[in-house]
């Protein structure tokens, strides 16, 4: 039976359109091409606002979707194909008809919600499946979630969609069914109908969303793509099949966040950012899929934590940012506007954490750093007016000893000298056991930029030096007996000269070579991936 206080009316006989000629169960899917009609019926529940009604090049083709972020609704790539029978192939960038998505009107005689241009196309490669961005963000609907958990058969999901019924050309409201599960496929997943009365699938709900109700909460797991269409107004009388085949999306809630992310990385303000410290904070591992994090201190004390991705594209390694500490016209006794350097390090706890020296010398571990904030903070160094570490000038944190557990503290002092600290734990710092790997010379005070990275495949981290005239040098595999050899990897004068702040970490893969980000004087922010004792192999701009 229909849960009545989701789906109103008479049972739907048609919701997804057969776009494309597809295998489903046994036979073959009839081509077809996009339905004209724009218009749907039967959903009351006010969680379905996020549906989105689609028309494509005027009336040339219509479909339905999902907002999943403000300003993005994902929806099938087929809707906007060439020829859908022939291939699902979907350009990046604008569409090539006119299209316009009405959001948040499940009744589409009302005046609610909003009606938005599509100005961008973002498919993903190998399904039907496809992010498209509207031309300004929409108030007052609250996007679906995307489930993580995978449909299983025998589950059952709510199917919805503005296209045609059993008897209607052009219905005015979203409709929506009760649909099984019948067997998931690596990025798909077939359904019948409930009920024998219940709806199948129809030209226009293309695109449209498959959704888990799990106590009050909606989830989206799948989007229509084909279907049967038995029942449905305009199709062959004796189809009688009802089954249909959606493309899976709860596998790939990180892509879907990253699309929508992708356009707000480049808009900070990246000309005022001081210091970056990059590290596994949200979850990630050197051997899972998450990439690695940054957190970026801003000229204003503010404090951002921009979160890795688990794909390898390296123009967009990040999908989502949380502050973990306020500017200063938000908190003038913030500590944030004291740092003088800061470094990612791992204390032997499965996580990393940050060390940080403020401008009185005072040194501060957090031994571990979430999207929540700073967590169990400990004294490495006492403020001192005077002292050892008042000549400090850069430090990073590697792996540079056999101790895969705990990262080590790289010194660069004033004088030249190069200290090894190592084995840092929720203690802090083991003084005692600091090692010195150059002695006070006259080379090192030039070095401006130190990062800690895996370049070469030595058996402990390598060291990463940007020189005052622009040379960049690697020391591979440097440990607790010091450096051994350099790798010059940027000449004397070379556009690295104008470097202001340069990082190294896993940023596009969980492996070796790591990347180097840097944030250049024009305040624009690039990323070298797979820097190696080679060198430097192109630079993606993401910024500028």
């Amino acid at each position: 039976m229909r849960n009545q206080n989701v789906f109103n009316r008479r049972p739907r006989t048609a919701w997804v359109t057969g776009l494309l000629a597809a295998a489903v169960a046994v036979g073959t899917v009839t081509a077809a091409s996009p339905a004209q009609a724009l218009e749907g019926g039967g959903i009351k529940n006010a969680a379905y606002t996020f549906a989105a009604k689609l028309d494509i090049g005027g009336g040339k083709r219509s479909c339905s979707g999902a907002l999943v972020d403000k300003q993005w609704v994902l929806t099938a790539a087929s809707c906007f194909a060439d020829d859908p029978d022939k291939g699902l192939k979907v350009s990046d960038g604008a569409p090539k008809w006119k299209t316009t998505a009405t959001v948040g009107r499940t009744n589409l005689t009302k005046p609610t919600g909003s009606v938005t241009d599509v100005v961008e196309l973002v498919p993903y490669k190998g399904r039907d499946l496809v992010m498209a961005k509207l031309a300004k963000p929409v108030a007052g609907v609250t996007p679906v979630a995307i489930g993580t958990a995978a449909p299983k058969q025998g589950e059952e999901l709510k199917v919805a969609g503005f296209g045609r019924t059993k008897s209607t050309w052009v219905p005015d409201r979203l409709g929506g069914s009760s649909f099984m599960v019948d067997a998931v496929q690596d990025g798909s997943v077939s359904v019948s109908p409930k009920a024998a009365a219940d709806g199948a699938v129809c030209k226009g709900d293309t695109g449209g969303p498959a959704l888990r109700e799990t106590a009050g909460r909606v989830e989206l797991v799948g989007v229509n793509s084909t279907s049967w269409q038995g029942g449905c107004l305009g199709t062959d009388p004796s189809e009688t099949r009802k089954g249909a085949v959606d493309t899976r999306v709860d596998d790939l809630s990180t892509w879907i966040q990253k699309v929508s992310y992708r356009a707000v990385f480049p808009k900070a303000p990246w000309d005022k950012a001081t210091h970056i410290a990059s590290g596994y904070f949200t979850g990630g591992s050197a051997g899972g899929t998450r990439h690695m994090d940054m957190i970026v201190r801003w000229i204003d004390s503010e404090v951002t934590l921009y979160q890795g991705g688990d794909d390898k594209d390296p123009s967009h390694p990040f999908i989502a940012e949380y502050q973990l500490g306020k500017p200063l016209k938000q908190a003038p006794k913030t500590n944030w506007q004291y740092v003088k350097e800061m470094t990612a390090a791992g204390f032997g706890d499965g996580t990393d954490g940050l060390v940080v020296r403020w401008v009185d010398s005072e040194m501060t571990q957090y031994t571990h750093v979430d999207a929540k904030g700073f967590h169990n903070e400990r004294k490495l160094v006492a403020p001192v007016k005077k002292g050892p570490w008042t000549h400090a000038k850069q430090m990073t944190a590697g792996r540079y000893t056999a101790n895969a557990q705990r990262d080590d503290l790289v010194v660069v002092w004033d004088d030249g000298r190069v200290t090894l600290h190592p084995d840092l734990n929720a203690n802090g710092l083991a003084d005692k056991a600091k090692k010195t790997l150059v002695k006070k010379n006259t080379t090192w005070p030039f070095a401006t930029q130190i990062a800690a990275g895996e370049f070469t495949g030595k058996k402990t981290a390598d060291l990463l030096v940007r020189w005052v005239d622009g040379e960049s040098t690697i020391y591979p595999g440097v440990d607790a007996a010091g450096l051994h050899g350099e790798i010059k990897i940027r000449p004397k004068k070379s556009p690295w000269i104008n470097a202001t702040v340069v990082t190294a970490g896993a940023f596009v893969a969980n492996e070796r070579p790591n990347d180097v980000m840097v944030r250049w004087q024009d305040g624009s922010l690039g990323l070298y991936p797979g820097v190696d004792a080679a060198g430097t192999h192109g630079e993606v701009k993401l910024t500028g």
